[in-house]
């Protein structure tokens, strides 16, 4: 059985953890770029490149601090925020480590869209469960997955391929028809307690990184269907979760 806990109930489980100065955002950010490495070299391409899409909170910094380890391997990562905000180590990481920010005043969501489309990865850390109340996104952060899907959806339509590309979706050298989409803890845009979707502009995830527990709204459809294939990340909070009831049961 997996078990779904809503965005209260983690962050009370993180609470302790986080009071006593555990670098719970490193261990998120370092499993991160591990799945991201995973899926560079399943793609057929190793050195990316890798696109962040880059919010101003938490889920941010895991992106930020994500692709500060992937650059420092030598994979070409850019990073595009949705706003001037942004987490400040984050930030600092990636710059040190050679990531190329696309700055939102000088760069036009058409043109993250394009970038979008070449890369072989594309990281949603937009938006995080401390969103649940009104988790669509809005403004900037909402043109710019817009330009994104579009450019998406326009290239695999020209190389044959509509829609979520699979395993199968490989072109010559191992090249996908559309880059992997990897979710940040859950796909921006979805109610984290009761899967709800109230916008379709969505980025559906190939892969949902999750930290900690599963969110219960990415049991839950419509949701479940923008999660794609669930990793859960342990950050040791197993013995605050044991104390609580999850909203969600499922095989």
């Amino acid at each position: 059985m997996v078990a779904g806990y809503s965005a209260a109930q983690v962050r009370a489980a993180e609470a302790p953890h986080l009071a006593a100065g555990e670098p719970l955002m490193l261990r998120a950010a370092a499993a991160l770029a591990a799945v991201i490495r995973a899926e560079l070299v399943a793609a057929g391409r190793p050195r990316g490149p890798v696109l962040l899409l880059v919010g101003a909170g938490d889920n941010g910094g895991d992106a930020l601090f994500a692709g500060a380890a992937l650059a420092a391997d030598g994979v070409e990562v850019l990073a595009a925020p949705t706003g001037p905000r942004r987490h400040a180590e984050g930030d600092a990481a990636g710059r040190v480590a050679g990531v190329v920010f696309l700055e939102p005043d000088e760069t036009e969501p058409e043109e993250v869209g394009a970038i979008a489309a070449g890369s072989a990865v594309v990281v949603d850390g937009i938006l995080g469960t401390g969103t649940s109340a009104s988790p669509a996104l809005r403004g900037p952060a909402r043109e710019l997955v817009a330009a994104v899907l579009a450019s998406i959806a326009g290239h695999a339509g020209r190389a044959g391929h509509a829609g979520r590309s699979e395993r199968s979706d490989r072109g010559p050298g191992g090249a996908s028809a559309r880059p992997i989409v990897v979710a940040v803890d859950l796909p921006s845009g979805i109610q984290p307690d009761d899967g709800t979707v109230p916008d379709p502009i969505v980025l559906r995830a190939d892969v949902t990184v999750t930290f900690g527990a599963v969110k219960a709204g990415m049991l839950l459809e419509p949701a479940a269907e923008y999660a794609g294939r669930l990793e859960l990340v342990d950050l040791g909070l197993g013995p605050e979760l044991a104390t609580m009831v999850p909203l969600v049961e499922r095989a």
